[in-house]
């Protein structure tokens, strides 16, 4: 287990010195001008010049790179152009929204997904199954903001149930994270409907069908820790989605996360922190997939880390 773990932990390093350079390049070769920015429009040429210069913008890209990455092996993350402040300041200020929008979000989205799944595999190729697919497939095509304002316009427009929008308390977060359970169901739903199905064919099943088991008995102990694995790895790959890809949803309800700090920074080209938020992603995306694997062998005995 501890080989298996350094030895993940050293891709995980790779993986991100990988996305940090990928990502530095992208930003370097954009032809908006970050110090036109900070200086604004009725700047002149040698102000900017000189902005452009404070910065180190006008080095090398390998140059800048490097001293990124060697302020990055320090723990720093730069400092914004624009906000004049350390960019680990910005995203630790947003790190609590995005962390509680994303466990509600999964949570939601598992609720309503397995659910369905489950029960449209269990009455596989009956108007049930055929209602619960056809309604996956609505919410996975349906766009994030139309949702949003949907369940803004019902409950809370019109119901008045929930605030139209804000952060600081349970009732806030009931909508953005519906919003996200209601898009993100429709793909759980499908991958476990046909996980179930693929497990409910095989020779154990029927097994235990024929000692007489009960059918809830079969689907939970002996159906649902089979089937759930794909779903366990998608998981993981929500937790770095939801920490940067969910900048709609924060928009509708005006939720402070670091999505939204990622749209504001690239609404103002401020490169440190659109970096920071990327590399926070990227972490979250190999610690969600480490932790997806880590977890399989305790839902699965036959899985062996190696």
């Amino acid at each position: 287990m501890l080989v298996y773990l350094l030895r993940r932990l050293l891709q995980a390093a790779l993986i991100l010195l990988g996305v940090s350079l990928v990502t530095f390049a992208l930003l370097y070769l954009l032809p908006a001008d970050p110090a036109r920015q900070i200086a604004g429009r009725t700047a002149s040429a040698q102000q900017v010049a000189n902005i452009r210069a404070q910065l180190g913008l006008d080095q090398p890209f390998f140059v800048q790179y490097g001293r990124y990455l060697g302020g990055l092996l320090q723990g720093d993350l730069g400092r914004s152009y624009l906000q004049r402040s350390e960019v680990s300041a910005l995203i630790a200020a947003r790190l609590p929204a995005s962390l509680l929008l994303m466990v509600a979000g999964i949570a939601c989205e598992l609720a309503l997904g397995l659910s369905l799944g489950v029960a449209a595999a269990v009455r596989r190729g009956r108007p049930a199954d055929h209602l619960a697919m056809v309604g996956s497939f609505v919410t996975v095509s349906a766009p994030q903001f139309v949702v949003g304002l949907l369940l803004l316009y019902v409950f809370a427009v019109k119901l008045g149930w929930f605030p139209i929008g804000g952060y600081g308390s349970f009732s806030h977060l009931v909508l953005p994270a519906l919003t996200l359970g209601v898009l993100g169901a429709g793909w759980y739903s499908r991958m476990m409907r046909s996980s179930m199905v693929d497990v409910l064919r095989q020779d154990y099943i029927r097994t235990a069908r024929a000692k007489g088991l009960r059918r809830w008995t079969i689907l939970c102990r002996h159906a649902l820790p089979n089937a759930i694995l794909p779903v366990i790895a998608m998981i993981g790959i929500d937790i770095g989605l939801f920490m940067s890809g969910i900048v709609v949803v924060e928009s509708v309800f005006g939720w402070p996360g670091i999505g939204q700090l990622a749209w504001q920074a690239i609404q103002r080209v401020d490169l440190p922190v659109i970096m920071g938020v990327t590399l926070v992603s990227a972490i979250a995306i190999v610690l969600g997939n480490l932790l997806a694997d880590m977890v399989a062998p305790f839902v699965d005995p036959r899985i062996k880390l190696q």
